[in-house]
């Protein structure tokens, strides 16, 4: 390196040195202090007992963490297809510009801008068993059910209500993602497309599609870390869903608290996050 060369990579690294202590403080402090903790058996007075590899043990041999991951699973399957494939319905269904497109667009937009707060209340409110629009509609007009459930008090119907409140809630940045790369594609492929004899459906996966490959596998990839991470939504609405995040908030603070356990669930879930993280730098930021 030139003299020239050196004094801009030192003046580099001084202007990015504050941003890497504060990420060091806030996010790499953590994360390391959460494995320290796991390799121990944490007191609520704050005492610390050495127990190597005895809380992942623990874990490994707990049913509930097994219930949590296939929880999980479930959430995360139904989600990320329902998300994606809602999405790209929406993106196809308003790719060519109308009259009030923005209006609708903007009103597409709303759920993912509400305060998840205030769409937790709405929907715990639509599934009421008593007063419910959804009880009152599938049991007094339709006659579907032969009597008022509490879909959100039962955790097997629960997962399926926060499955369905996470796809209307996130579907608006899928959608979102698949129009922006949708509009830009060229006319002139769907011409020649149709000249060689394909119809909608051959346009579709002959033209649309390979022409989405990056924006949907973006879309599936960023879906899976962020509802691997998912906690405020799914604790709002039905607490009693335990997927990961749950399950360890529930290790960490409430009955018999473990937070060596909880730590170790973290530090497991972190691995799982940094393959997909790992994969999502590797393959699709360079697509």
């Amino acid at each position: 390196m030139t003299p020239l060369e050196r004094a801009e990579a030192k003046f580099g690294w001084k202007l990015v040195a504050p941003t890497i202590l504060i990420l060091g403080l806030l996010i790499l402090y953590p994360l390391m202090y959460n494995v320290y903790l796991s390799f121990f058996d944490v007191q609520l007075n704050g005492y610390k007992t050495f127990v190597g590899f005895e809380n992942y043990i623990k874990l490994l041999t707990n049913t509930d963490y097994y219930s949590a991951i296939g929880t999980t699973s479930l959430y995360l399957l139904g989600t990320v297809v329902g998300t994606t494939l809602l999405g790209l319905a929406m993106a196809l269904l308003l790719k060519d510009p109308f009259k009030g497109r923005g209006l609708v667009n903007a009103a597409i937009m709303l759920p993912y801008v509400a305060p998840v707060i205030s769409v937790v209340f709405g929907w715990q409110f639509l599934f009421d068993p008593i007063s419910g629009v959804v009880n009152y509609l599938f049991v007094d007009v339709l006659g579907i059910w032969s009597e008022r459930t509490n879909l959100i008090g039962d955790p097997d119907s629960a997962l399926w209500v926060v499955v369905l409140f996470d796809i209307w809630k996130h579907a608006p940045i899928a959608y979102l993602l698949i129009l922006s790369k949708l509009v830009s594609v060229s006319r002139d492929q769907y011409e020649a497309a149709a000249i060689d004899g394909y119809g909608p459906i051959g346009r579709f996966f002959h033209v649309t599609l390979p022409e989405l490959y990056f924006v949907l596998a973006t879309v599936v990839l960023l879906r899976l870390i962020w509802n691997l991470n998912r906690f405020e939504d799914v604790y709002l609405l039905a607490p009693n869903v335990q997927t990961l995040p749950i399950f360890t908030y529930y290790q960490a603070f409430t009955g018999v608290i473990d937070q060596g356990l909880a730590a170790a669930t973290s530090v497991i879930q972190l691995a799982v996050l940094s393959v997909f993280i790992w994969f999502y730098i590797k393959k699709i930021m360079k697509w």
